[in-house]
């Protein structure tokens, strides 16, 4: 096992390597919407959604995406709440405000044109090492590596690297490992055939080695350490949050949203009130107080608890008890606003676990 060694690639045949895997990439690559062209500002986009998300779920929010938002201009004008409503459900809500802050800044210093250097790119809102490399080899042919955990995965295994890739420190090597096998003639389907590999052969658990176009340049194949590979340490346990959350209606049926601050977790999205609580017995009660207190409202929560919802993060879970009621009396403020069911489904971006709520509550009343 080696670990931290200078990488040994003086006897690895780069050009054959180089040859069978970018062979494979253009016969067997996924008909994907971003790949339609090499636009940047598609590429852009699609790579920020595909962050923390699966492929098959961001397809439909990248059609959505670009349908809403076409070009740089739209995004750098829109309103942060139809951007925010358009990403709903995609989570890491932080990705979307980071995009739109970097293409308003596209948009007014390079004329709406995404730079196509490692040092202009990497200034750019929400751009670190990664996003700035596939931006750059996939749109613009620059032979700049993009490493992420596919390709860490991949990369472990073809040359045996026993770094452990869940250490930032990490990275250098597997950036240095890119650095001297990526084709120059061809970077940009080299770094999507990379990560294309690792999504549909070169998986975390039991990788189809048999199916391998690089099969026979994988030294950990050869050594037979392939589901060894890569080494990854554990996260710690996630903190667990009780939550108490109340859908809640006035008279004439419109509902209660409150907008979460600007900054922290899902910033500036809508969600209906709710407070952390000490204990599930006694929700009711302190969502009630918190309320009263908070926001001065006067309102009736119904006794018993219209569902329970789990929601993680990658660092923390909410256990929701969720309630309903009906308000009597509530001053409108800024952040709190009482709004249609239309205006809720079609202009506030509201947090998945939310979004969760409000679908029970509406499959409760049509049962």
């Amino acid at each position: 096992m080696r670990q931290n060694d200078e990488l040994q690639l003086d006897k690895f045949d780069t050009k054959t390597f180089q040859k069978e895997l970018l062979g494979w990439f253009e016969a067997e690559q996924r008909d994907l919407p971003w790949r339609k062209d090499q636009d940047p500002y598609k590429v852009w986009v699609s790579e920020i959604m595909l962050q923390q998300t699966r492929v098959d779920t961001v397809i439909p929010y990248f059609h959505r995406f670009i349908e809403k938002f076409p070009t740089i201009k739209d995004l750098a004008e829109a309103e942060e709440d139809s951007v925010l409503k358009a990403w709903e459900g995609l989570g890491y809500y932080s990705r979307a405000r980071n995009l739109q802050t970097a293409v308003k800044e596209v948009h007014e210093k390079y004329d709406g044109v995404v730079p196509n250097t490692l040092n202009e790119i990497s200034k750019l809102k929400g751009v670190g090492p990664y996003t700035a490399g596939a931006i750059l080899s996939i749109a613009y042919d620059v032979p700049e590596p993009a490493v992420d955990g596919n390709v860490m995965r991949v990369m472990s295994r073809i040359l045996t690297i026993w770094d452990d890739i869940a250490k930032p420190s990490s990275r250098k090597v597997f950036e240095k490992a890119i650095r001297a096998l990526i084709s120059h003639e061809n970077p940009s389907y080299f770094n999507q055939a990379v990560m294309e590999l690792g999504a549909l052969i070169c998986t975390p658990t039991s990788p189809s080695c048999l199916l391998c176009p690089v099969r026979e340049h994988c030294q950990a194949f050869a050594e037979g350490v392939q589901t060894e590979l890569p080494v990854k340490t554990k996260k710690k346990s996630t903190k667990k949050v009780k939550l108490g959350a109340v859908i809640l209606k006035d008279k004439e049926g419109n509902v209660l949203l409150h907008k979460r601050p600007s900054e922290g977790l899902l910033a500036n999205l809508w969600e209906f009130p709710n407070c952390e609580i000490s204990s599930l017995r006694y929700g009711k009660k302190q969502v009630e107080a918190y309320i009263k207190e908070e926001y001065n409202i006067d309102a009736t929560i119904e006794n018993g608890i219209l569902t329970k919802i789990d929601h993680v993060f990658s660092h923390l879970t909410w256990n929701v008890e969720v309630y309903i009621g009906e308000v009597h009396h509530f001053a409108q403020q800024e952040d709190l606003r009482a709004i249609s069911a239309q205006q809720l489904e079609e202009e506030y971006a509201l947090p998945v676990s939310h979004q969760k709520m409000w679908k029970y509550y509406n499959e409760g009343k049509q049962s």
